[in-house]
């Protein structure tokens, strides 16, 4: 009523002087009251109606992501998906040195060999394979260096084992998953509360935010499939003999540790026995510099007594005064 009240009801009703408390019945107050309600819960509509517009839009995603998800919990084997994610994360970072039908001159083949070495863990010979092969052109070079990437990961996979590699290739999945979609639910969540700012640009929010939304979702997805091979490409695995050279080494410093606390409490106890000994014998003399024990010669005076000295003064008065 006190916002959506019309001016002239609000002038009668001051006017009219009623007091606090008493009852109103006028057609008029009826029908304010009526339309006052009617304008809110139209306003409570529209903002329910638009929270639910901006739900959608997360919701979509959401079935996305978890039938991605779903859909690797259910497979024991995911050496498929893991399959085809090498050869779009691997064309996407040649792609960054060497643009699509680009002349030789154009191509950053130390920036290349650096990423290479940055995200896949290996040192590859790019510029000695050009120098050795002069037909070696774009295409050829991304289907190489795919080669060598993926080679040296199945060589891995053959010291490790196969089952051992697609349970890790799973975990790894599932981890980078869940940490970008939490990531990018919470990017949502602030794109959101500001994405209203963009009406003084004369533009419309719920398509800016659908549009923003979009971008955040293909970028969440490029990030996952770039991260999962990274981890994978970068995993190391040791052979049965480094396994057992960290484990002697490892048996060697528990050695050390208890010889060196053995030797501790063989000093120790020796110290223990040496003072007991010395104990018994009764040889033990006072430490230098210790004073002996005070003993008092008679009873202790009060300071409220009599002093002792026959002056007739209590002792706190006399000789037992602090000066």
């Amino acid at each position: 009523m006190r916002i959506f009240t019309p001016p002239r009801l609000r002038t009668m009703l001051q006017n009219l002087g009623l007091e606090h408390g008493e009852a109103i019945e006028h057609k008029w107050v009826t029908r304010a009251i009526e339309n006052a309600q009617r304008k809110v819960e139209s306003h409570h509509f529209d903002i329910r109606k638009q929270l639910l517009e901006y739900d959608n839009v997360a919701n979509d995603q959401r079935q996305v992501v978890y039938e991605q998800r779903n859909e690797v919990m259910d497979n024991d084997d995911v050496g498929d998906v893991v399959e085809n994610i090498w050869g779009e994360v691997v064309n996407e970072i040649i792609s960054g040195h060497i643009p699509p039908q680009s002349l030789e001159e154009q191509w950053d083949i130390t920036g290349l060999t650096d990423s290479i070495q940055r995200d896949f863990g290996q040192e590859l010979p790019i510029q000695q394979w050009l120098d050795e092969d002069s037909k070696l052109y774009e295409e050829s070079l991304r289907a190489r260096i795919l080669d060598a990437v993926i080679a040296d990961y199945e060589a891995k996979e053959e010291l490790a084992g196969s089952e051992p590699m697609r349970k890790f290739e799973k975990q790894v999945f599932l981890q980078v998953l869940d940490t970008l979609w939490k990531e990018h639910l919470s990017n949502m969540d602030h794109l959101r509360r500001g994405i209203h700012l963009r009406g003084y640009a004369q533009k419309n929010p719920k398509q800016e935010y659908k549009r923003e939304a979009f971008n955040l979702f293909e970028t969440m997805l490029d990030t996952m499939k770039r991260d999962v091979i990274r981890v994978i490409s970068r995993v190391r695995v040791q052979s049965r003999e480094e396994m057992e050279a960290v484990e002697r080494r490892r048996k060697e410093e528990l050695e050390r540790e208890l010889a060196q606390a053995r030797l501790r409490h063989d000093e120790t106890s020796a110290a223990a026995e040496k003072a007991a000994e010395s104990g018994q014998d009764g040889s033990a003399q006072q430490p230098q510099g210790t004073p002996d024990t005070f003993v008092r010669e008679g009873r202790k005076v009060g300071r409220n007594e009599p002093c002792p000295c026959g002056s007739g003064k209590k002792y706190k008065q006399c000789h037992g005064k602090v000066s």
